[in-house]
């Protein structure tokens, strides 16, 4: 028998309200639980009967858990990520929660409302930069070593895919993205077109279009987005206007 409760992990996008899709919407004003990062959370407006359950960023397996268990009991919860929740986000803690956690939570009406992930929001700003095929990858070495980070930095140029790059830097390991921009102007060429995107769609947007030979990484921080091109990827100069980054539709064997 499927359990009563509920569990929706939605995606709130990177910034602005109007980015929220009205399935999310629809979700938090049906909600009577909220979990999330406590900032996330802040984003949204507070409602009469709503409770609020704030962990920290690095929390999420806890905070997967303790919203199962809340959905369990039969409320109506929703679990909160920026962004896409499928996306280096929230939805993929909570599966592995069900996976590993009482029988239980298998029969939970459990849904995914997708949001405006980094990459899309930063790429929109710019033109279409993953407009020929691309990757994403995290740098944080919270779940993973930085020496198969490093290998699929290298595989992903070897491809020539277009790299978008979440969690380039921290107070924990504020060198890493230089470190790894390093590594791709090496592999990529220092002309190659790199753009950081940081806090796109907020008051403090800020966007840097450069190449990866005289880019500084010291501009890129948590709120970053870092989108390195390929050989087909192209900056459209435009007097008076920012310039266009689109990458080729067309490709070709090396």
């Amino acid at each position: 028998m499927p359990v009563s409760g509920r569990l929706t992990v939605v995606g709130i996008g990177p910034g602005p309200a109007d980015w929220v899709t009205p399935a999310a919407t629809a979700a938090l004003a049906d909600a009577k639980e909220l979990f999330g990062y406590g900032p996330y959370l802040d984003r949204l407006p507070v409602t009469l009967g709503q409770t609020r359950h704030c962990t920290d960023n690095r929390a999420e397996l806890f905070r997967a858990e303790a919203a199962l268990t809340a959905a369990s009991s039969g409320a109506r919860v929703v679990v909160v990520s920026g962004g896409d929740p499928g996306v280096f986000a929230m939805a993929a803690a909570v599966c592995e929660a069900v996976e590993h956690g009482p029988t239980a939570w298998r029969q939970l009406d459990i849904r995914v409302e997708p949001g405006v992930t980094a990459m899309l929001a930063a790429a929109a700003r710019i033109g279409a930069p993953l407009g020929a095929d691309f990757a994403c990858l995290s740098l944080s070495d919270n779940l993973k070593p930085w020496s198969l980070i490093e290998r699929r930095l290298r595989l992903t140029s070897e491809a020539d895919l277009v790299l978008a790059l979440y969690n380039p830097a921290s107070k924990a390991r504020p060198d890493r993205i230089g470190t790894a921009l390093a590594l791709l102007a090496e592999l990529r060429g220092g002309t190659t077109p790199v753009i950081f995107a940081t806090a796109v769609g907020r008051p403090d947007e800020w966007i840097d279009i450069g190449e990866l030979g005289t880019c500084d990484p010291a501009r890129v921080d948590m709120r970053t987005l870092v989108l390195v091109g390929a050989r087909g990827t192209r900056i459209i100069a435009r007097p008076g206007l920012p310039p266009l980054v689109y990458s080729e539709r067309f490709a070709k064997e090396a």
